[in-house]
């Protein structure tokens, strides 16, 4: 594994609000940035989808259970863990990263599963997910 992967696995862990404006120490200025709700482009249009994930949940922090890198391509494996409105979540996922010649990540995409981890915890709509799941399952 990359070193420089471990130490972006590292970075993640570590962020809060106020490790949030050391966000250039891991991104490059134009790099890309995709997941379930986003897809931007920009150091500053990622901060603030870092920044909205502070202002709407609680507590939020990333626990990196995987690295892995070779050459300018790495995974990381993590859970995001944080509360919402009181109730705790703890949401699974993996990034797949590109990073540039300096080290610095230029392209990010996240993978989780939308439905399971946030559309199955709305009241009223969780209910008819886990009903659709519970039919179509083998």
């Amino acid at each position: 594994m990359s070193e420089r992967f471990k130490a972006i696995g590292q970075w993640f862990e570590a962020l809060t609000v106020d490790t949030l404006p050391t966000i250039g120490t891991v991104y490059a200025q134009n790099a890309t940035f995709k997941d379930q709700f986003n897809d931007v482009v920009g150091l500053e249009r990622i901060r603030q989808v870092y920044q909205h994930m502070f202002d709407n949940l609680d507590a939020p922090r990333f626990v990196v259970d995987s690295v892995i890198g070779d050459g300018d391509q790495g995974c990381l494996i993590w859970r995001l863990e944080c509360a919402f409105k009181g109730r705790p979540i703890t949401v699974h996922g993996s990034t797949y990263l590109v990073l540039d010649d300096t080290g610095r990540i230029a392209k990010h995409r996240d993978y989780w599963d939308t439905s399971e981890e946030v559309f199955e915890r709305i009241p009223v709509l969780g209910s008819i997910l886990r009903m659709l799941k519970r039919r179509m399952a083998g």
